[in-house]
């Protein structure tokens, strides 16, 4: 977090100068009060100054858009951001005419980036959020393709006997696959090894 301590003959010029030295406005900031400081006699003997530090505080939303346009930028995909924060979740949808490159093999690139915004956001943050990156609807997409594989190979574990391994995944895709499974009277899901292999197994009930 960007901070500066300042002094000055009183808080408010204190504050002033901070704000003057890290370029921003008030609204912008958090200030505590180290020193209020003291006038002395006649306003010149014993005088001490006031001392305050004053830290910008970031805005999440405002930060991850920042970050993801720069990232899509050097890749040579420019993008356009919409964000929605509720509460701890960010929710990011991007539009660009080379999205695809943001989106990667099965969302690989675009769940590299939704990491990394994430570790952008909370790396100076006192409150931890939660990304979700979207692209022209491509989790949407994906979540019916996890659905229709998820019910496909239940059937195979079925037909089989046998357990089956799925890809590794990340957690929130994992989660699509325990969702749509969770009611099968007929197999059960647990996932299996450390991130980034960790994976669903579907095992048969027998």
């Amino acid at each position: 977090m960007k901070q500066m301590t300042a002094t000055g003959n009183t808080i408010d010029e204190a504050v002033q100068s901070a704000l003057d030295q890290l370029q921003t406005s008030k609204d912008q900031v958090n200030v505590e009060v180290i020193d209020e400081g003291k006038k002395g006699f006649l306003g010149v003997f014993g005088t001490k100054p006031a001392i305050v530090k004053v830290s910008i505080v970031k805005d999440p939303v405002q930060e991850a858009e920042s970050f993801v346009k720069e990232v899509a930028a050097q890749m040579g995909a420019p993008v356009e951001v919409t964000t929605k924060l509720d509460g701890k979740h960010l929710f990011m949808e991007l539009e660009g005419e080379k999205i695809a490159m943001l989106i990667g093999k099965r969302g690989q690139t675009l769940n590299s980036l939704q990491y990394l915004v994430q570790l952008a956001v909370n790396r100076e943050s006192d409150q931890f959020y939660n990304v979700l990156l979207d692209a022209e609807n491509y989790r949407s997409r994906r979540r019916e393709t996890l659905e229709t594989l998820a019910n496909r190979l239940a059937e195979k574990a079925i037909r089989t006997g046998e357990s089956v391994h799925l890809e590794p995944m990340p957690s929130y895709e994992r989660k699509v696959i325990h969702s749509a499974l969770q009611n099968h009277s007929k197999v059960e899901t647990d996932s299996a090894g450390n991130d980034p292999k960790r994976h669903i197994v579907i095992h048969p009930i027998r």
